[in-house]
C-alpha cells in the first residue's frame, strides 16, 4: 500500500487558549504516513485531507504526548546532579545516549531536588490550528528509512 507524505503548518494551543508552539513563520513540518514522527492523534486527523485544507484538531492527553506518570517523577540529591546552577524549569538530558530521558527541575528543597521525566505536555490536552500544505507519495527509500527526506525532512549527508 502506498504510504503519504504530508506537509502542514500548525498552531499549538492548549485547551485554555495559550499559545505553546507554531510553525509559522518557519518551514512547514513534513511526516511520512506510520512513521511515528508526529503524535498519533494528529497525524490520524491529518491523513487523507488534500492539500489546502485547514481544520482544528483536538488530541486528547492519552493520544498526544500519554497521561502524567508519578513513577517519573524522582527527589534526588543535589549533589546527584552533573550540573552546579540549578534553577525550576531547568532541563537536562540524563546520560549521554541521545534516547536518554530529559527531565525537568520542579522544586529545590534544601539539598533535595525534583525531577520529573514526565514529558513537559503530558497530560494536557492539545488543540492543533492545522493547514496542509502538500500531499504527495513517499518514495522507496523514504518508506525503507522510515522518514522523510528533502525540505522539510530528514537529510543524508
Amino acid at each position: 500500500m502506498a504510504k503519504s507524505v504530508v506537509t502542514f503548518h500548525y498552531t499549538l494551543r492548549n485547551k485554555e487558549g495559550h499559545l505553546l508552539d507554531s510553525s509559522t513563520g518557519g518551514e512547514p513540518i513534513a511526516f511520512l504516513e506510520g512513521g511515528g514522527q508526529i503524535i498519533d492523534g494528529l497525524e490520524e486527523a491529518l491523513l487523507g485531507k488534500p492539500a489546502g485544507e485547514k481544520m482544528q484538531v483536538e488530541v486528547v492527553a492519552a493520544r498526544a504526548y500519554g497521561e502524567r506518570d508519578a513513577s517519573l517523577v524522582r527527589k534526588v540529591k543535589r549533589g546527584q546532579l552533573p550540573v552546579d546552577e540549578l534553577k525550576l524549569g531547568d532541563m537536562f538530558q540524563t546520560g549521554n545516549d541521545r534516547h536518554a530521558p530529559v527531565v525537568t527541575v520542579t522544586a529545590i528543597e534544601g539539598d533535595d531536588v525534583t525531577l520529573d521525566a514526565n514529558h513537559p505536555l503530558a497530560g494536557v490536552d492539545l488543540v492543533f490550528d492545522t493547514e496542509i500544505i502538500g500531499v504527495r507519495e513517499a518514495t522507496q527509500e523514504e518508506i525503507a528509512h522510515g522518514h522523510v527526506h528533502g525540505a522539510g525532512g530528514h537529510h543524508h549527508h
